[in-house]
């Protein structure tokens, strides 16, 4: 008889239940997290598994391409879908969570998510550590500008590229500072070291895709957010029609109906928080510091009048989204447009 199988992922141990179409348990237990040992499980069962479900998580693209590899049809489980069915059982134990697994296989009750493709999850690797290092420099900067202002030492505004002969300026009138700042200026030159080291090798790799070229003619798109839309989405034939992009990441109102409610709320932020920071950077951009008139700024131009900048950035956001995805399927370039006129307030 057919079968289905359910693993429930943590760190150092998965459960493993393998099920009968007819609901009748064949085996459970517990294996290392590992490829090897959970393939050699389920490998005297194989000819007859239809399915191997495993919750979205941390572990779960590793363990899916191994299985995939391995001749087994795997699939990924939204995490929210699965929680929610698993959250109906009353004893909540990593051996009944692997149980509700295989029973969403069983009975077809699931929402598979897409699983990248090497490549992009190599891609994504790099933009997330790079993301850290950003963040790492701008907290290490504020800290130094913090503590030189409590001896009265102003930073101003200062550019970053003249942020570390800006400081030493200011150590100069204070030695006795360098023992305190000194290593905490030199952590941040090495952060941004690294930093201009790897958008280096992010730029190289945009421009030798042809994508990405692409991607990168629409105004405020770099390399850094052509590569991460390429990454993020992988396949653009799992989106269906262009309209939905500005949906898979979240750039689109909550709408909540019940009875004679119909209310629509903020955006959802629902899937990949790096991409869509990156859309909004771009639409910042494009709206405040690109000269280049077209037909996109000024559609943003005309509802930051009607209802504010930021508002009118994400807007401008989500279609960004959407021109991206059309121009990746198409196989064209953006196109400006002619510039539409808005009268003066």
């Amino acid at each position: 008889m057919r079968k289905v199988v359910g693993l429930d992922i943590s760190l150092n141990k998965t459960s493993i239940c393998i099920l009968e179409l007819d609901g009748t348990i064949v085996w459970q237990g517990k294996v290392d997290s590992e490829p090897g040992p959970i393939i050699d499980k389920l490998t005297a069962w194989q000819v007859d598994i239809d399915k191997v479900g495993l919750e979205a998580c941390p572990l779960s693209e590793w363990l899916h391409r191994h299985l995939t590899e391995a001749g087994f049809t795997a699939v990924c489980v939204e995490t929210n879908h699965a929680q929610r069915f698993l959250s109906t059982r009353p004893v909540k134990t990593d051996k009944n969570d692997a149980r509700g697994l295989a029973e969403m296989m069983r009975i077809g009750h699931y929402r598979a998510v897409h699983v990248k493709s090497f490549e992009a999850q190599m891609v994504r690797t790099t933009l997330q550590a790079r993301r850290q290092i950003v963040a790492a420099l701008l907290q290490i900067q504020g800290t130094i500008r913090g503590l030189l202002r409590m001896h009265g030492l102003k930073m101003g505004t200062t550019h970053h590229s003249k942020f570390s002969e800006r400081v030493r300026e200011l150590l100069a009138e204070k030695p006795a500072l360098e023992i305190a700042i000194g290593p905490l200026l030199r952590s941040a030159e090495q952060l941004g070291n690294e930093r201009k080291e790897m958008d280096k090798v992010l730029q190289r790799a945009a421009r030798r895709d042809d994508v990405c070229l692409r991607l990168m003619t629409i105004p405020g798109v770099g390399p850094i957010t052509s590569l991460a839309y390429r990454a993020t989405v992988d396949d653009p034939a799992r989106i269906s029609s262009s309209k939905a992009a500005g949906a898979l990441l979240g750039l689109t109102p909550r709408i909540y109906q019940s009875g004679e409610i119909d209310r629509a709320g903020r955006i959802s932020r629902a899937g990949d928080g790096m991409m869509r920071h990156l859309l909004y950077e771009a639409a910042s951009a494009l709206m405040t510091r690109i000269g280049k008139q077209s037909r996109l700024r000024s559609w943003g131009i005309a509802i930051a009048r009607r209802r504010g900048l930021k508002k009118a950035t994400v807007a401008v956001a989500r279609k960004l989204a959407v021109i991206m995805h059309r121009i990746w399927i198409s196989g064209s370039r953006f196109e400006p447009g002619d510039e539409v006129q808005i009268p003066a307030t």
